[in-house]
């Protein structure tokens, strides 16, 4: 274990550092052979959706879905090595990451073996995401300094934060279940999610560090001691993510799946929690939010006008390639909106 090598509070960076690479590493290295278990044991490869763009009918039939598996082993192998695992935050993502992971892996199972895009029941997965929203939730607030345990703090301003009392608990159990569901939500054109996911963990990252870490006192008035190690668990996910990004670049390889947008979504709504940040994730992951809010509004818009659609067809990135954008346009100007709420979320620490 690298950690055990580099005990010093110094060495952080030299951790962060050693997590990405062997992510990054790791994910190259067994990427392809993982691709080829999936190609053996799917066949069909994963649904696609009749009622979406005519092109993914064509061009997405018989890609093998699941490769979230492929971030989620080199993310939890490189944590374990780099990682200070008497801290009790790591283990609660590891746990939210497998829980949700393990979710996401049974629905896309149901998914390819019956050849169905619709496995698991909304209702099922919300009961599972929740009840482990709220095991994080506790276990997150107890390792919480007390004086702002319950707080939630507010972008821009230093000092300034709300006392939610208990409030807060079913708070930031919707952040981390709203944001498993709109990673998922997002997750629908090669290498979509995964460079948006790159964008926000790294963000992440850095605010990780100023709340965590011996410079806290300088950006921050709310000093979380244990959140600075998470930048270790943000630089694997970051290494793992590029790495499944090499085989998910258009023309995708792999697709990501519920596996690994359930559990990266859920890991960033965790993240975003215990550097008491969740309001800034709205922001940093604002592509994700415009998603899910198409989503909401089309289906409002469908019940209240009796079959009309607002939107050509939601999520919104299919929106625009409905009206003509190639899907590789979409994915890399959504890219770019992603930057640059990430880029605004960071001014929050100037």
């Amino acid at each position: 274990m690298l950690y055990a090598l580099l005990t010093s509070a110094d060495t952080l960076i030299i951790r962060v550092i050693a997590a990405f690479f062997i992510a990054f590493g790791l994910s190259l290295a067994f990427g392809g052979k993982l691709i080829n278990f999936l190609h053996h044991h799917q066949s069909k490869g994963q649904p696609i959706r009749e009622d979406g763009p005519q092109s993914h009918l064509l061009t997405k039939k018989g890609t093998p879905t699941m490769g979230g598996l492929l971030i989620l082993g080199t993310t939890t192998l490189s944590t374990l090595l780099c990682a200070d695992l008497q801290n009790p935050f790591i283990w609660i993502c590891l746990l939210v990451l497998l829980i949700y992971g393990t979710t996401g892996f049974v629905d896309d199972y149901v998914k390819v073996t019956k050849q169905t895009a619709n496995a698991m029941t909304a209702k099922m997965k919300l009961v599972l995401q929740f009840s482990t929203a709220l095991i994080a939730v506790g276990v997150i607030s107890y390792a919480t300094p007390e004086p702002y345990r319950y707080s939630l703090t507010i972008p821009y301003f230093k000092d300034l934060a709300l006392n939610l009392c208990w409030f807060y608990i079913p708070f930031a159990m919707i952040v981390i279940a709203g944001a498993s569901n709109a990673v998922n939500l997002t997750d629908g054109l090669d290498g979509l999610a995964s460079g948006l996911l790159i964008l926000s963990f790294g963000a992440f990252l850095i605010f990780a560090y100023t709340c965590g870490s011996a410079i806290a006192p300088e950006f921050t008035s709310f000093v979380i001691p244990s959140a600075g190690e998470i930048c270790v668990l943000c630089a694997a996910v970051i290494g793992g993510c590029l790495g499944f990004l090499w085989f998910n670049a258009p023309k995708a390889q792999v697709f990501m799946g519920d596996t690994g947008s359930l559990s990266l979504g859920a890991l960033l709504g965790t993240i975003a929690v215990m550097t008491k940040h969740e309001i800034l994730l709205a922001i940093v992951g604002g592509v994700f939010v415009m998603e899910t809010i198409s989503v909401m509004i089309q289906v409002a818009y469908f019940k209240k006008t009796g079959g009309k659609r607002f939107f050509k067809m939601a999520p919104i990135h299919h929106h625009f390639e409905q009206s003509g954008w190639p899907e590789t346009t979409v994915t890399i100007r959504f890219w770019i909106i992603g930057f640059i709420l990430a880029a605004l979320g960071l001014c929050s620490l100037l």
